[in-house]
This record gives C-alpha cells, sequence and structure tokens, in this order.
C-alpha cells in the first residue's frame, strides 16, 4: 500500500526525508512511493535509497552523536544531511547542511532545526575521522546489512563472498536494457545510441541481448524507449524464459507477471502462435503491467486478475478461462527479494526468520496451485529472486518428493558478484505423462 505522504514536487531533500520519515514509522515500501515523484526524481531517489542502503552505518554514526532516537522526522533529516556529506562527493557540504536544516524546520520545528544542524555541522568538520572509524566496525556496521543475513551468507557461499555481496548491495545498480529483437539488434542499438551520445555496453553476462547504460542516464530519455524499441530488464529475468524455452502453438501462463519483462520475452517467443495469459493479484501491478505491453505493442496477451496463492480454486480457475491445461507455466513466486538488494535495498531490513517462514508457506501454496494446471507431459518454472535455500533448492526438494508425478530437469543458481545480475534461482519441472516413469532422475 502507497505510504500517501505529502511530496514537495520542487525539493528533492524534503522529499527523500519525507519518504524516509514514513519509511522509519512503518516500514513501507520507499520504491512505491518514489514512483510518484516527477520532480527532482533522481536526486531523491539517490538521497532516499541510499540512505536506506547506508542505514545500519548512518544509524551507528546518529547514534554516536545523539543516543536517544529522534522522531521519525528529525530522524530522516539527519540521515539524508549524513548521506550528503559523508557519501555523495559532488554536493558542496554548505548546501547540504543549510538545506536540510530548512527541511528540518519545515517538516518539525526551530528547536529540530537547531538540533540538526549542530549534528550536521559536526558531520561536515569530522567527516573523514568518522569514516575512518566506520571503517573499523565489524561488517554489520561498516557493510549496512543486518548480522543475520551476514552469517547466512557466510554458511551458504563463505566469508569473502558473503562480504563481496554486501559489497555489491551497496553499489548503485546498472540500468540493462534489452533492444526488442523483431525491432533492432543490439549491434545497431549501440551504433544508434553512441550517435545519440550515450556510451553504452554490452552485458557481460549476456551481451548478444542485453545492454548496460551509462551513469546518468534515464531510461525515458533513451531514443526510442517510448516507441517500444527497448524494454527495461536485467538480464537474470532472461534465465527463467531460457529454461522454460515456450515454444509457438503452445498455451502458456505467466503466473505472477507483473511487471511483466519475463511476459514479453516468452511473448516474442510464441511470436503470436499460440495462447498467453498474464496474471497478477495486484491490480496496480497489472496497471503497471498493462502499459508495458501497450508501449512494446503487445496486444495479444491476455491480462487476468487472479489470486494464485489463495484458497479458493473455483475463482482462480474461472480467472484463467474455465478449465485450463497449459503446455508451460512461468511461477516467478513472491519471495524475501534477497537476490535484489542492490535495487531493492529495503529488503536487507525487512529479512526476518518468521517472514522467510511465511513466504515459504505462500510459495508452497502458489506450486501447489498452479501445478493443477500443467497437462501432463508439460513444463513448470519456478523462480525467485532470493538467495535463501528455504525458498530455493529446499523447497524444490521438499515438494517434488511430495509429488513424485514431477522431477526437477535443470536448476540454476546466479549469484550476483559473479554474474553482474541480479540474483536468481530457477528450477525447471517436468511433469510426467501417462506413459513416462516419473522417478527418473533429475539432471543438472
Amino acid at each position: 500500500m502507497p505510504m500517501t505522504v505529502p511530496l514537495s514536487t520542487a525539493n528533492a531533500r524534503e522529499t527523500a526525508a519525507r519518504i524516509l520519515a514514513a519509511w522509519l514509522r512503518t516500514g513501507a515500501f520507499p520504491d512505491r512511493e518514489l514512483e510518484r515523484v516527477r520532480e527532482n526524481h533522481a536526486f531523491a531517489m539517490e538521497l532516499t535509497l541510499g540512505v536506506v542502503r547506508r542505514f545500519g552505518s548512518l544509524d551507528w554514526l546518529r547514534h554516536r552523536c545523539a543516543p536517544r532516537r529522534p522522531e521519525p522526522e528529525v530522524e530522516a533529516a539527519i540521515l539524508v544531511g549524513f548521506y550528503q556529506l559523508l557519501f555523495l562527493d559532488d554536493v558542496a557540504d554548505y548546501a547540504a547542511v543549510h538545506a536540510t536544516v530548512e527541511v528540518a524546520r519545515r517538516m518539525a520545528n526551530e528547536r529540530a532545526a537547531s538540533f540538526v544542524n549542530a549534528l550536521l555541522r559536526r558531520a561536515a568538520a569530522e567527516g573523514k575521522d568518522w569514516m575512518a572509524a566506520l571503517e573499523r566496525q565489524p561488517p554489520p556496521i561498516r557493510l549496512s546489512h543486518p548480522a543475520e543475513l551476514i552469517e547466512r551468507w557466510t554458511r551458504q557461499f563463505g566469508r569473502r563472498n558473503a562480504l563481496r555481496l554486501c559489497e555489491w548491495n551497496n553499489e548503485r545498480p546498472d540500468v540493462a536494457l534489452r533492444p526488442r529483437p523483431r525491432r533492432l539488434t543490439l549491434p545497431d542499438a549501440l551504433a544508434l545510441l553512441k550517435a545519440a551520445g550515450i556510451a553504452a555496453e554490452p552485458h557481460p553476462f549476456d551481451p548478444a541481448r542485453f545492454l548496460i547504460l551509462p551513469r546518468g542516464i534515464a531510461v525515458a530519455d533513451v531514443p526510442g524507449f517510448a516507441e517500444g524499441d527497448y524494454y527495461a530488464q536485467d538480464p537474470a529475468t532472461a534465465v527463467a524464459v531460457d529454461l522454460l524455452d515456450p515454444r509457438p502453438g503452445e498455451t502458456v501462463l505467466d503466473a505472477c507477471a507483473a511487471p511483466g519483462g519475463k511476459t514479453l520475452l516468452m511473448a516474442e517467443r510464441l511470436a503470436g502462435r499460440g495462447r498467453l495469459i498474464a496474471a497478477d493479484v495486484h491490480e496496480d501491478r497489472l496497471a503497471r503491467l498493462r502499459e508495458n505491453l501497450a508501449r512494446t505493442g503487445h496486444a495479444e496477451i491476455a491480462l487476468v486478475r487472479a489470486d494464485a496463492a489463495g484458497a479458493k480454486l473455483d475463482a482462480f480457475r474461472a480467472a484463467l478461462g474455465g478449465n485450463p491445461a497449459f503446455d508451460a507455466i512461468l511461477l516467478d513466486a513472491p519471495c524475501s527479494n534477497t537476490g535484489v538488494i542492490r535495487r531493492r535495498p529495503d529488503a536487507r531490513w525487512n529479512f526476518s526468520r518468521g517472514r522467510l517462514a511465511r513466504l515459504r508457506a505462500q510459495q508452497e501454496r502458489i506450486l501447489e496451485n498452479v501445478a493443477r494446471w500443467v497437462r501432463p507431459g508439460g513444463r513448470l518454472l519456478y523462480s525467485t529472486c532470493s538467495l535463501e535455500p528455504e525458498e530455493d533448492e529446499e523447497l524444490m526438494l521438499a515438494w517434488t518428493a511430495r509429488h513424485p508425478e514431477w522431477r526437477r530437469v535443470r536448476a540454476r543458481k546466479l549469484f550476483p558478484p559473479d554474474t553482474r545480475t541480479d540474483g536468481a534461482y530457477v528450477a525447471l519441472l517436468h511433469r510426467a505423462s501417462p506413459f513416462e516413469n516419473p522417478c527418473a532422475a533429475d539432471s543438472e
């Protein structure tokens, strides 16, 4: 649900501080509120997500100066000021202090503004010493990640890779584009962008299909983007579709489709032959998917609002068009998002074992539901943007053990510092036909 905070249209610092104050109060998603911001969007996003990304470090620094936690509006102003002074090189100290103090004055009162002014002036004067002290702290503080996540990743990937992952998560995410193959080849796209003064490069993970925009280039400013020549998506999204391999003439379901990157990839593979249904439970996400499909000219895709996790299977079946039997289903399950913390920095602070258990139960419900609609001999692709075994390998092993008519054909996990992509887990499942041996061994 949107946070519905009053946003300044011109003052990026105030916009960021108000979004952050609401986040501190409720834990709501800052990225959703940022979608409402039109003016000075880039700076407001940098401040908001930068503070969330570095919150563990900034909170430690704030506590050294002011052990008692202030009200969220005041704390948000302090964090916005600290982030500018300590982590941004292209903002003058005097501008950061003066403008952020004015934000505190408008959001709180004169006393709060004086308090914020004192802290920010100290940060400006002692910043180098503060950062040196921060570098001596243990990883949860220095790298701004919950200790529980670092411990989990150390057990799973080893200490060196766990720290590499934290460092990756603290970098600003790249913007990756995929030229639409029926409109534009990647070499042609690179040439056109170069002619427009945009020095894009092929993405190292998938250089034949994806490119990376240079820093500071907004997607909306890319020539041809508004006309549907490109789609903004990470190369990790293509791995699931490649593994599922939807073919012309098949009936395919994208069970949790928004915002639609995988949907478009599947539509291009079907090439107008067959049937593709894209379903999602959230109307606002469906609206975004509808906009993306309109921009890219895919009117043939059927959009339905359906709750794949719901208990009312008759309603789900009716939404999908009666009594469906799909050749292939892609299930991109809701998850903890620990593979995309670089893009969703708040996901690190939302993580808990209790939430992980709730997500696992939801994932199993959705998997149970959608698997019913795969015809014998058909395929189901399960994917998450999580790095946690409970949502990935362990879930697959447990579920296939309970369903002997299904076998895991292949699985793959993407580790972001190695692939330079979002983190992801994908597993292709095959449903046995009446003439197949359902106990055939998995292959990797």
